[in-house]
């Protein structure tokens, strides 16, 4: 056997070890599915200006992506957002929401929404930081 190091890998070689882990994880973790959530604004064109994607699974709400275009910022469409992303994942049972922003992004708007900080990763990418945030959902 020889271990080969790849420095441009195919992403068919990605999605195969993607997989694996994922076969392995499904096999021997407590919940069957994980479900897709999303929410989105569009405006008269048709054009998505605002939205959210989360995935659901057991009792957790995992916030992926919150994204408010610039034209749309200060009007409180972020905490429409948010709002309805949670209300969903509520009716799925979830009863508690995950997400991660990074310093020069949202936390000020999370904390303001009831996230709490539980764990930081200092040195993101290098002088950065990640702040991994959770909500309960009453």
């Amino acid at each position: 056997m020889k271990i080969e190091v790849l420095e441009n890998p195919e992403q068919d070689l990605i999605d195969f070890l993607d997989k694996k882990i994922d076969d392995f994880n499904w096999a021997n973790w407590e919940v069957g599915e994980r479900l897709p959530l999303a929410v989105q604004i569009k405006n008269a064109d048709g054009e998505i200006v605002a939205g959210a994607a989360a995935r659901s699974f057991g009792d957790w709400l995992l916030l992926d992506t919150l994204w408010v275009s610039d034209a749309l910022r200060g009007q409180n469409i972020g905490s429409k957002l948010l709002k309805e992303i949670e209300e969903s994942g509520k009716k799925r049972g979830c009863v508690k929401c995950l997400l991660d922003t990074l310093n020069f992004q949202a936390m000020p708007f999370y904390e303001k929404h009831g996230y709490k900080t539980q764990w930081v990763q200092q040195s993101y990418p290098k002088t950065g930081c990640k702040y991994f945030m959770v909500k309960e959902l009453f």
